[in-house]
């Protein structure tokens, strides 16, 4: 059966991901080395894509706050004038 490729564009979904293996890992009285070396790297390109993502979000949020402190600079103009 193929492996899915992974939502990795979803934070909260990487999130939930990232604590699962973690959870695994906590779980594991004898860790299986190959298995556990997949979950690293999964969980490497989780925070990476998560880094990315909230990079994203980042530059939306200053974009709306220009995007008010223009609107808010005009409306004040209005009012002096």
């Amino acid at each position: 059966m193929a492996k899915e490729k992974q939502d990795t564009e979803n934070l909260n979904n990487n999130l939930k991901r990232l604590a699962e293996i973690t959870e695994w890992f906590d779980n594991q009285e004898e860790i299986d080395v190959e298995e556990g070396l997949k979950k690293v790297k999964e969980a490497v390109e989780l925070i990476k894509a998560s880094k990315g993502r909230l990079k994203t979000i980042e530059n939306e949020f200053e974009e709306i706050k220009k995007g008010i402190e223009v609107k808010e600079n005009k409306e004040e103009e209005e009012d002096n004038s």
